[in-house]
């Protein structure tokens, strides 16, 4: 039996833990200047589920984030 792929229905890309590079910054507004999560997901991750960082990394890899030299 083989592991199910990312492609497979219902499956969700593998993807890192958390999405920060180390580079936190929220002072112009309320997205990190690092990872471009809100300061409430970067406050929420750990009890997030996993559909709902899988929204949170969508959006933000269509944004250009991670970014690690910002």
């Amino acid at each position: 039996m083989s592991a199910p792929r990312a492609e497979d229905e219902g499956a969700l890309p593998q993807r890192p833990d958390t999405p920060c590079v180390a580079v936190c910054s929220t002072t112009f507004d309320e997205i990190c200047r690092g990872c471009g999560r809100s300061v409430a997901e970067v406050a929420h991750w750990v009890s997030m589920s996993a559909e709902e960082k899988e929204r949170v990394w969508v959006r933000i890899l269509a944004q250009g984030y991670p970014r690690r030299n910002t």
